[in-house]
């Protein structure tokens, strides 16, 4: 198992299908601590920048323009709940200790998931977080995009889940390649309301995001 995911599977909105969460890593259910961990979106944002790096309260702070006594609460958390391991501690540029942290990939291992209950309670702060790392990264940044409507049986709906899933599954196994460009992915899937569009309406065929003109 890789431990460089550092992001969680799960949807928003209502009963999932029979195969959600059916690719071919088994995730255990979230404790109540995991979940509340993972339902503020700076916490999920540290577990990102803290990827495929180790960076210190002080890194994290200045990234994600934030005093360095606030986030420092949101990263005992993490560390307390398994999402963020500590490293070995470094000498700084000016000769002071510092602890640096790294991403264990423990969310991509966890179903957030509780029968019953519409919403986690971690939707909302995985939506914000998207949001958030999508304005820093600036105008362009946006690489694909697409919106359609589906009208699906149970059992088609449990197919492509685990489909999903299991293409997922196999991109986050694969080690981060040499030279390679990081990618922030979000994906959400919501049932439409009963007297809402159906398949068909509304449909927005898959695009590259436009690029502005040098």
């Amino acid at each position: 198992m890789t431990s460089s995911a550092g992001d969680l599977p799960t949807a928003s909105g209502g009963a999932r299908g029979p195969g959600w969460m059916g690719g071919p890593i088994e995730r255990r259910p979230a404790t109540a601590d995991e979940a509340k961990a993972m339902a503020h979106p700076m916490r999920l944002r540290v577990l990102r920048l803290c990827l495929d790096q180790e960076l210190t309260n002080k890194e994290l702070a200045e990234r994600l323009g934030k005093d360095p006594g606030t986030l420092l609460h949101h990263v005992r958390i993490l560390v307390k709940t398994g999402f963020l391991a500590p490293g070995e501690t470094r000498h700084g540029a000016h000769g002071a200790l510092e602890k640096p942290y790294r991403a264990t990939g423990k969310s991509w291992t966890l179903n957030f998931d509780h029968p019953g209950e519409p919403d986690p309670g971690i939707s909302r702060p995985m939506l914000q977080a998207f949001l958030d790392e999508l304005a820093d990264a600036g105008p362009g940044a946006m690489r694909n995009e697409v919106r359609l409507g589906l009208t699906l049986s149970e059992a088609s709906l449990g197919e492509f889940e685990r489909r999903l899933m299991a293409l997922l599954d196999e991109f986050v196994e694969r080690s981060p390649e040499p030279g390679g460009t990081a990618y922030g992915l979000y994906l959400a899937m919501h049932r439409h309301s009963r007297d809402g569009a159906g398949a068909g309406d509304g449909q927005q065929r898959p695009r590259k995001a436009r690029r502005p003109k040098r």
